[in-house]
């Protein structure tokens, strides 16, 4: 009978547990789950039903993107959506429409999350505050801007070292791995920890900043920082102020946050397919946008020129953009996992904004396929009349 009390007893205990923690372990249960093969499609649309969202404040009228005459798509465009699991795709040919598809139940209104696009983003909105005056050296540490990093991993390290994914920090970036430290930031994000926290946490490096690029997420979540201390106000009220609502955004956008309310800068952002389509056709512009000067066109120029110490025949980097390692003067991409994309090319006046839940977005050659694809658009809208 006394057996029997422990355990009643212990199950009141736990039961009340589970009622204190239910969003908590809700929020851990969408991380573990989140990319499922039967949920990860509509997960990707709801994150704000599965994490905790500060919504972007977005003022002024919503631009529409013109329409222009249809693409005759290549023979082996099925396949490749196939392939790469592609939930959505929108073409532009110099400014216009030219393809627009939802694909794997997805709409024109669904709020997608970014992924790595996101850092894109913030490169821009780096890029508006060290014109306006915030940040006037890149070449400074980023402790002058945030001292709780002082005796931290990222002591010494600078400004552009943290742009150029340079900063030497120790982080395993393994998807994969369940104890990778991009997936214990997961778990914090979700169980309501500090992003803050967790990059003041980190005490070692690799190699000295600024020696060799190693791709570090959490160096996005640094210039977050820079910028929040910089100019005293948060990520989204900065994001929708400066790049969002210049560009006319639609829908409700919103950031991921962690605990504390601080966007989840390096992936959390959510807007719809037609808002990735803007920020690459005005960085494809060189950060004009309806005739309106969003980006500095030095800093657009700056930051998707490769700059990074990255091994040579690999894919090359700027400021939070991406380079193939071929390419062509302004060809370049923001890209995030499981197949998100903002491809640019200038010289075909061709931006490709794509979602997708490509599962298998880390096998040899997934990227490559994408790439191929793309070039494959450009070089159609190079010979369009």
């Amino acid at each position: 009978m006394r057996v029997l009390k422990y355990m009643l007893g212990a199950l009141v205990i736990l039961s009340a547990l589970a009622l204190w923690k239910r969003e908590e372990l809700m929020r851990l249960h969408a991380v573990v789950t989140l990319f499922d093969e039967g949920r990860i499609v509509q997960n990707f649309s709801r994150m704000d039903r599965l994490f905790e969202t500060a919504p972007i404040p977005v003022s002024g009228e919503v631009t529409r993107l013109p329409e222009g005459p249809p693409l005759d798509l290549p023979a082996d465009w099925q396949d490749w959506l196939d392939r790469r699991a592609v939930t959505a795709v929108l073409i532009l040919r110099d400014g216009r429409v030219v393809h627009e598809a939802y694909h794997r139940g997805t709409g024109a209104d669904d709020q997608r999350i970014s992924w790595s696009i996101a850092k894109s983003y913030l490169s821009g909105l780096f890029g508006v505050m060290v014109a306006k005056g915030h940040v006037d050296n890149l070449d400074a540490p980023v402790t002058d801007h945030v001292p709780a990093l002082k005796g931290t991993a990222y002591d010494g390290v600078t400004i552009r070292n943290v742009l150029q994914m340079s900063s030497g920090v120790t982080f395993d970036e393994d998807y994969l791995d369940f104890w990778s430290d991009i997936n214990k930031m997961g778990r914090i994000l979700a169980l309501g920890g500090s992003m803050d926290g967790f990059a003041a946490d980190l005490q070692d490096r690799d190699r000295p900043a600024g020696e060799v690029w190693d791709y570090v997420s959490i160096d996005t979540h640094v210039l977050g920082m820079v910028l929040r201390s910089a100019t005293g106000q948060s990520l989204p009220d900065l994001l929708g102020e400066h790049i969002l609502g210049p560009l006319g955004t639609t829908g409700n956008p919103s950031y991921i946050t962690d605990g504390y309310g601080v966007a989840f800068a390096l992936g959390g952002l959510n807007l719809t397919l037609r808002d990735y389509a803007r920020m690459g056709e005005m960085f494809r512009q060189d950060g004009r946008f309806r005739g309106r000067q969003i980006v500095p066109a030095a800093w657009v120029a700056e930051s998707t020129t490769p700059s990074a110490r990255t091994a040579p025949g690999q894919l090359q980097y700027g400021y939070q953009w991406w380079m193939p390692a071929d390419a062509r003067d302004g060809e370049f991409l923001a890209r995030g996992i499981y197949g998100q994309y903002v491809y640019i090319d200038k010289q075909s006046g061709t931006v490709v904004a794509v979602t997708g839940a490509d599962l298998t977005f880390r096998e040899s050659g997934a990227f490559d396929d994408s790439l191929q694809m793309f070039r494959v658009i450009a070089a159609m809208n190079e010979e369009a009349p």
